[in-house]
């Protein structure tokens, strides 16, 4: 079995962390609080699983004021696009062998 999941990347276990990478692979860039509505999560768990994400350097982070609120855009590093591909190729390695 170890064989099997060899290919996952623990930093992208969460399924916070997951959501936050999968959001980003479907759209260029995603603000704070869309991500945070479409993960339905709190302001601090949010922030605390994207600065993982950007320790990774699998995120990157924009920031910018609309008007005179600050508004920071998120995205994804070719890093991540490859860690996240090379991830959900292992889970689906994983799931077709259990077929």
């Amino acid at each position: 079995m170890l064989v099997l999941i060899s290919g996952l990347n623990k930093a992208l276990e969460s399924r916070i962390k997951l959501g936050i990478m999968s959001a980003l692979a479907v759209n260029d860039q995603l603000d704070f609080n869309s991500l945070k509505e479409l993960l339905d999560v709190t302001d601090g768990n949010l922030a605390t699983h994207l600065k993982s994400l950007e320790k990774e350097a699998f995120i990157d982070v924009q920031k910018s004021f609309v008007g005179r609120k600050p508004n920071t855009q998120y995205f994804m590093t070719q890093a991540g696009k490859k860690a996240f591909g090379d991830h959900l190729d292992a889970l689906e390695r994983l799931i077709k062998s259990q077929k």
